[in-house]
């Protein structure tokens, strides 16, 4: 009874969060369409490799865009969660047809270069930003950098760079090294507004969890999130009351997830939330997500 009211509870939480992802695709159309492509400026990621195909083989580009992000959206499934990649797949969708339907619309800014870069960033970023935060994704070369940081000496952020690199060599095969350069420009822009939009492009984060349910919540954690988790023992200032607090390190993908989680098992739980500049060293076994 209690899990089936909360399931009600949560459906427009997750209506609201999928609207909003779909926005966020919406909204990265427009700043594609209306802003970067027109004036030879791409984007990075699995979204630039679509514009490059576009203009080589004269393919719609929202075609290309769902086709390629297919395998990484099977990949987010594996690897982060059904939820996450059920959005994935609503911000996707959303990003592919916008693209299509927003094909002819006037350019709203033609030969200024500086602003074409920063204006076309801060709205590719905006879109981006909002899927993230509310649970999706845009592009799958953050899901793929995930997935390689786990097996190879690199943090997410340092491999998203890594696999740019050689999307913007692709991208200057048709627009130019200019035209690359300047794609560099606007996705350095984009990811910084990310940051601002999500709190936290490519980072690790550290939660520290004092919940009365302990055992339950590093449980579920492992369960859902195939994360590890440490315990601390700690006493209250006033109370002088033992408590276990959690200590679990998770990814940005995997971040709303893991609140959804401890809102589940202890809605008062006390939860504080660090950044993590670099994560080395330990291991686990990654397991489906429910």
């Amino acid at each position: 009874m209690g899990t089936n009211t909360k399931q009600k509870r949560n459906k427009p939480m997750m209506f609201f969060r999928g609207l909003v992802v779909m926005i966020g695709g919406f909204i990265a159309a427009y700043g594609l369409e209306a802003v970067l492509i027109p004036n030879s400026v791409s984007d990075g990621g699995v979204t630039g490799l679509s514009i490059v195909g576009s203009q080589l083989f004269g393919l719609p580009l929202g075609v290309l865009i769902a086709l390629l992000n297919l395998p990484f959206i099977w990949l987010g499934y594996k690897q982060i969660g059904k939820s996450f990649a059920i959005y994935s797949i609503l911000g996707i969708a959303s990003l592919a047809i916008s693209t299509f339907l927003m094909h002819h619309i006037p350019t709203i800014i033609v030969g200024d270069t500086l602003l074409i870069t920063v204006v076309g960033g801060i709205i590719l970023g905006f879109g981006m930003g909002l899927a993230l935060r509310n649970g999706g994704a845009l592009d799958g070369i953050d899901m793929l950098a995930v997935l390689l940081s786990r097996k190879l000496p690199f943090g997410t952020s340092d491999l998203i760079l890594i696999l740019n690199i050689f999307v913007f060599i692709f991208v200057s095969t048709v627009f130019g090294l200019k035209g690359a350069l300047l794609s560099a420009i606007a996705y350095y822009i984009a990811s910084k507004v990310i940051t601002i939009v999500e709190e936290g492009l490519s980072g690790a984060k550290t939660f520290k969890i004092i919940t009365t349910q302990p055992e339950l919540m590093v449980e579920t954690i492992r369960d859902r999130l195939g994360r590890s988790a440490t315990y601390n023992e700690v006493y209250g200032g006033y109370s002088n009351q033992k408590f276990k607090e959690i200590t679990c390190i998770i990814n940005r993908l995997e971040e709303t997830k893991i609140k959804e989680i401890i809102n589940e098992i202890d809605q008062a739980a006390f939860v504080t939330v660090y950044e993590v500049a670099e994560v080395k060293g330990g291991s686990f076994r990654k397991r489906n997500i429910h």
